[in-house]
């Protein structure tokens, strides 16, 4: 059964975690007055796929990095047969 677990103990931060029994699915921290880049659209180039994390690297300019799991990306954009 999935499960949300917030815990907001502290004023300033916030952690939520989606978990389907003892599996962690998901893992978010929100800390007050920071800005918040998941949902964001960013141009990015792709630097290096790992298919044993299910994820690639992107490099989205000036010296920032950022990891993207494969199902955050639609099908559509997978090459047929890989």
């Amino acid at each position: 059964m999935k499960r949300m677990l917030i815990n907001a103990t502290q004023a300033e931060e916030r952690r939520l975690a989606i978990v389907d029994g003892q599996k962690l699915l998901d893992y978010e921290i929100e800390i007050e007055g920071r800005e918040q880049r998941k949902g964001n659209i960013y141009k990015a180039v792709v630097t290096r796929v790992e298919p044993s994390l299910e994820a690639c690297f992107v490099d989205y300019g000036e010296d920032r990095h950022g990891f993207l799991p494969f199902k955050e990306i639609s099908r559509q954009y997978f090459a047929q047969g890989v």
